[in-house]
């Protein structure tokens, strides 16, 4: 039966014991009271949880932005591709234009021809093939006139 009375002495000891913990660890320059550092300290716990929640909403919007623009390389890829294969498709049907002889690179909308033409009317032809293709900004011949 004295377990009970242990048991009870510990209660009263332990709390006791908090408190006097407390009020050694307190700055006795300090003259708020533990109300007031303790609204301070909640304080300070919301403002940080304020910052990381804006940290965090603040990564959100760059991980967005850097998927869009991963998009939009993607697509801007795929129109390229798009616009070369156009464009040597129309030059596969010119009879006297040889699309073998003919490389054609496509990046952001501009285009580049580079290779041989028969004669200057091919080789200014083979611009006006590419330039009515649907998305092209500019073309660029670099096409050489064969000399027979």
């Amino acid at each position: 039966m004295q377990t009970p009375i242990i048991r009870r002495g510990t209660a009263l000891v332990l709390p006791l014991l908090a408190g006097l913990s407390l009020l050694a660890a307190c700055d006795r320059q300090d003259n708020r009271t533990v109300g007031q550092k303790t609204d301070q300290a909640v304080a300070s716990a919301e403002r940080k949880a304020d910052e990381i929640g804006a940290d965090a909403r603040q990564a959100g919007r760059d991980a967005r932005q850097a998927v869009g623009e991963a998009a939009d390389a993607a697509a801007n890829k795929s129109r390229d591709a798009a616009i070369t294969a156009e464009v040597k498709a129309r030059l596969v049907r010119d009879t006297q234009l040889s699309a073998l002889a003919i490389n054609v690179d496509t990046e952001a909308g501009r285009v580049v021809l580079r290779g041989s033409a028969p004669d200057t009317g091919s080789r200014s032809r083979a611009t006006e093939l590419a330039r009515g293709v649907d998305g092209v900004v500019s073309v660029d011949n670099d096409l050489s006139v064969q000399r027979n």
